[in-house]
């Protein structure tokens, strides 16, 4: 039954006009040149080509990964501290 439904909804939803666009097109874009294609092979060589990565930007990279899990382990800690922690519970009691 609930097929049905669903397969009678999209039915209806294929059957509307597509919406109109938001605005009209300005003179100055309706007289701009169609953008050039450029070819994909050289795109594809350079996507494919080796990366540009040395020692020093490996290095740069794990220094900065090592400062990411200081900063996290420092994020691990309690959020109140403990003598405040105390007195926050003995003054709800």
């Amino acid at each position: 039954m609930r097929a049905f439904l669903i397969l009678g909804l999209l039915t209806l939803t294929a059957c509307t006009q597509p919406p109109a666009m938001v605005g009209p097109i300005t003179p100055q874009a309706a007289a701009a040149p169609f953008p050039q294609l450029q070819p994909l092979a050289p795109l594809l060589a350079q996507a494919q080509a080796p990366g540009r990565v040395n020692a020093q930007t490996a290095a740069d990279l794990g220094s900065d990964a090592d400062r990411l899990r200081r900063r996290a382990a420092a994020l691990r800690g309690p959020v109140v501290a403990p003598d405040t922690r105390a007195r926050m519970q003995r003054s709800i009691r």
